[in-house]
């Protein structure tokens, strides 16, 4: 039995493969994004534990709030984070199961499909909880601006 040219077996499933591989590309640049922005709640709420344990009992409470604030986002970005981390391994996944269909002969386009859409939830279910991180942490700002300037110079 005569091969057939690489044009016709193994080129087709390459390019397949590319897409989840691109998915997997623009996720790890939104993991480093990601990544820095939780590097910095966690630099900050040491900082705000190290003002604390100096602070007056006046500042106490707003440094508490702060910190629970902090935690609340460490959370919410944990959660970010842990979403477009799966997308990128189900889109890992995606580029075996390609090949594995192509290799082996089987159809395993309902898994590929239903892979495919997962990692896309996943990634929306990330951006979305990333968007409450933005949200949650404008609040937080808005707080320091208040307590330091006062009610009607923050709300210009």
């Amino acid at each position: 039995m005569p091969s057939l040219p690489i044009q016709e077996t193994i080129l087709p499933i390459i390019q397949l493969a590319i897409t989840p591989v691109i998915l997997i590309s623009g996720l790890g640049s939104l993991s480093i994004a990601m990544t820095n922005r939780m590097g910095r709640i966690v630099d900050r709420t040491r900082s705000l534990a190290g003002l604390f344990r100096q602070a007056s009992p006046e500042d106490r409470q707003h440094l508490e709030e702060q910190m629970l604030i902090m935690f609340r986002r460490a959370k919410i970005m944990r959660f970010s984070m842990t979403m477009v981390t799966s997308s990128m391994f189900i889109s890992g996944l995606l580029v075996i199961l390609i090949f594995i269909s192509a290799v082996a002969r089987v159809d395993l386009s309902a898994l590929i499909l239903g892979g495919f859409a997962t990692s896309i939830a996943c990634l929306l279910a990330g951006l979305a909880t990333f968007l409450h991180d933005l949200i949650v942490s404008l609040n937080a700002v808005q707080m320091e601006v208040v307590r330091a300037v006062g009610q009607t110079k923050a709300d210009s």
